[in-house]
């Protein structure tokens, strides 16, 4: 955690586009099978594992042990770096009510950061270009595109081309946690691994993901036994 002023501060003094992506356990499965995602993933210039099955796996194939960050963490961490520097942000997505709330709370928690535009994720289509255009024109140190866009995180892998200098980061549910419509997992409960009770219990339908976590753990047992090259 240390060491993500200096990173964003590295990227940014290049000028040009980067993304970073915030990987869970569903992200990794995902990237195996879209090959649209998983080039978004390898061509990231950060990818930070959140899931401790990930860390799991890392430790299982190679041995190496992994540090987790907590999202709402990282977040704040790197939002603070860019208030240091007076830096701006733009944000995307969510509805009316929680955006503007977010916003607000974000300008007073973070009063030298610079919010230079918001845009609700609810767009027609044929909007589209007309926000990436604002999004250039404003030329965000940071865009951060939360739940509400169309294709969600796949939105920014098809548009990572339309976006000028800066870092683009996919937020999930962000702006409803500073709208305080929705909780965050405590940091026991995350470094424990268990948020995802929280999740289930917020949307039943969850629990099914238990298919592809045991599709996950074979998945390691068939590289830790014949892909070891």
């Amino acid at each position: 955690m240390e060491q993500i002023p200096d990173l964003l501060y590295a990227l940014l003094e290049t000028g040009e586009s980067h993304h970073i992506v915030l990987l869970s356990l569903w992200d990794l499965l995902r990237a195996r099978n879209n090959n649209e995602y998983r080039t978004y993933v390898e061509n990231a210039a950060l990818v930070i594992p959140i899931s401790k099955s990930i860390l799991g796996g890392i430790r299982f194939l190679t041995g190496k042990t992994v540090h987790r960050v907590m999202p709402f963490e990282f977040f704040i961490k790197t939002l603070s770096a860019l208030e240091e520097r007076g830096k701006s942000v733009y944000l995307l997505g969510a509805h009316l009510k929680s955006l503007k709330i977010a916003e607000r709370n974000l300008k007073h928690t973070f009063p030298r950061l610079r919010v230079v535009g918001r845009c609700t994720g609810d767009f027609k289509r044929n909007d589209e270009s007309t926000i990436l255009t604002a999004v250039r024109k404003a030329s965000p140190s940071l865009l951060l595109v939360a739940k509400g866009v169309p294709g969600d995180e796949r939105w920014l892998a098809r548009n990572k081309d339309n976006f000028g200098p800066g870092i683009q980061i996919w937020c999930s549910d962000l702006f409803d946690v500073f709208a305080e419509r929705r909780h965050r997992p405590g940091k026991k409960t995350f470094e424990r691994g268990l948020e995802w009770v929280g999740y289930t219990l917020h949307n039943p339908l969850r629990i099914f993901r238990i298919f592809p976590y045991l599709y996950y753990k074979i998945l390691l047992l068939y590289y830790k036994l014949f892909r070891r090259g």
